[in-house]
């Protein structure tokens, strides 16, 4: 690498610097955090049942409920008449159904969890365990602690076996409070798949089974698989895989986005974990996907896609075979910047890897749209951008080398010296800096030069050697006196400015 006099500290802050490139690309991974987050506009992590209606989960009717206080409801819950304690069931679950500040609190202080996990058993009264499903699948909504009062009160095996009820709507509010319960995070997760509750749900996966219980299934398995440290286990994943891979192939919107974000957690890991799911041949079925105008099923399938080029050379090459290439220009021309950022990191990770596949990248005419994002693009996607020119660099033969220049990268690299990301110009500076080392050994430095002036860069980069942060000041000055001086005979070392000689098509050779 290029700059001189730089410690050894600072090299090791930049992930393309001296580091094969699966090193490179993990690495991305580490920087990119904020992307892999699964967030709650993206897909709920937990969620609450608020509809007004309820459906009828046995032939009788129930009896219809009526408004009763707290109080009343704890009296008529621990009531040994079931009609009684089917009315304050009910209550509880209408109150912990409102769309606003339901008193999750208050039904838990008030001890009904216990007695409403005991009416999950009730087989005889379907309405009671309805309610008492719903009330607890509500209470499973709320913080971490509310969802541990669920599980502590011994709700997981009674809902599990309900998976198994006749009643559809009961075994409907059973998966949805599961769902609830593993979406809370690791933990509760590997109670629910200790608990054996896998090959129940994958049981209910069938062509007849309605389209809204469907879609929850599919959602609770999608939280079977979030969350890391730890990972699922490797026994719940090799269930889950081929079910998943079944549902891949459905045209409900909902469906296929939980789905695919089920992909993107199983994926969010280590080249083994990649592995697995490479291996199920799902690839070109997510690269079809990352066409969809739907972006509940683009960013999914997009991010798992890009999850899979953070792994081996092989997996990235088998991503690229699958076609995700020719999907990637229109996706980094994307009208939204959030798909903009997600495709830029995706090809910064193949950046990374060796010069066949940065070959690749040019192959299929992906500077332009690289290049017009580091002009135009959001500042959060121009850091991917600049990530992605980075890995390229460090990775490219001289020849693509060449092609990166000619493509117009080093102005729109030059007006970000200006940003106020540390690390980015940083990475800019370093970036410059490789450019003319490997143009001083084919003897096109003095044109490379020029260039960089012509383009303003060289008032840039003297200006950054005033930065208040050393490590930039000390990598322009680096620059400045290695590249941009020259010696005169008095001694004094003058910028090099004016130079009487042409640019030769220095990017066309």
């Amino acid at each position: 690498m290029p700059t001189l006099d730089v410690p050894e500290e600072r090299l090791r802050k930049f992930k393309y610097r001296g580091k094969e490139a699966s090193v490179r690309r993990q690495q991305r991974v580490a920087v990119s955090l904020e992307l892999r987050k699964a967030r709650k506009e993206e897909q709920a992590l937990k969620r609450r049942n608020i509809t007004d209606c309820s459906p009828e989960p046995a032939s009788e009717k129930p009896t219809k409920g009526v408004s009763l206080s707290l109080d009343d409801i704890v009296r008529g819950v621990n009531s040994s008449d079931p009609l009684l304690c089917f009315q304050a069931t009910q209550a509880a679950r209408k109150m912990l159904s409102r769309e606003r500040n339901p008193p999750l609190k208050p039904i838990i202080d008030a001890g009904l969890i216990p007695r409403l996990v005991e009416f999950l058993k009730s087989s005889l009264h379907p309405h009671l365990q309805f309610e008492a499903a719903w009330a607890l699948t509500n209470i499973a909504s709320g913080t971490s602690e509310q969802t541990r009062a669920v599980v502590e009160g011994g709700a997981i095996q009674p809902l599990i076996e309900l998976l198994s009820s006749p009643c559809v709507a009961v075994c409907e509010q059973a998966v949805w409070a599961l769902g609830n319960i593993a979406g809370d995070g690791p933990e509760f997760r590997d109670v629910v798949i200790s608990s054996n509750a896998i090959p129940h749900l994958l049981a209910l996966v069938s062509p007849t089974v309605p389209i809204t219980f469907l879609r929850n299934i599919t959602w609770t398995l999608s939280n079977l698989c979030r969350n890391k440290n730890p990972y699922p286990c490797e026994e719940a994943v090799k269930q889950l895989l081929p079910v998943l891979l079944h549902l891949l192939q459905h045209q409900d919107s909902e469906i296929l986005s939980d789905t695919c974000w089920a992909f993107s957690y199983l994926t969010d890991g280590c080249n083994e974990r990649i592995g697995r799911v490479v291996d199920t041949g799902v690839l070109p079925r997510l690269v079809e996907l990352m066409t969809s105008l739907e972006l509940c099923i683009l960013t999914p399938s997009l991010r798992t896609v890009g999850n899979i080029v953070t792994g081996t050379d092989q997996q990235t090459q088998m991503a690229i075979d699958a076609g995700m290439l020719r999907v990637l220009p229109q996706l980094l021309r994307h009208p939204k910047s959030s798909i903009q950022k997600e495709a830029a990191w995706a090809l910064s990770n193949v950046a990374a890897g060796p010069h066949q596949h940065i070959q690749q990248l040019i192959a299929y005419n992906l500077l332009p749209p690289l290049v017009a994002l580091l002009k135009n693009g959001e500042f959060r996607v121009q850091k991917e951008a600049v990530w992605m020119v980075a890995n390229f660099t460090m990775g490219a033969t001289v020849n693509q080398l060449f092609q990166l220049l000619h493509s117009g990268v080093l102005e729109p690299l030059m007006r970000l010296l200006t940003a106020p990301d540390v690390k980015i110009v940083l990475i800019i500076l370093d970036v410059i800096s490789y450019f003319l080392q490997e143009a001083e050994k084919l003897y096109e430095k003095d044109n490379l030069c020029l260039l960089i002036e012509e383009l303003g860069g060289i008032d840039q980069i003297e200006a950054l050697q005033l930065h208040e942060n050393r490590q930039i000041a000390q990598t322009a000055l680096s620059i400045i006196e290695k590249h941009f001086t020259e010696a005169e005979d008095d001694g004094i070392v003058l910028p090099v400015r004016d130079r009487d000689y042409k640019w030769r098509a220095f990017v066309e050779k």
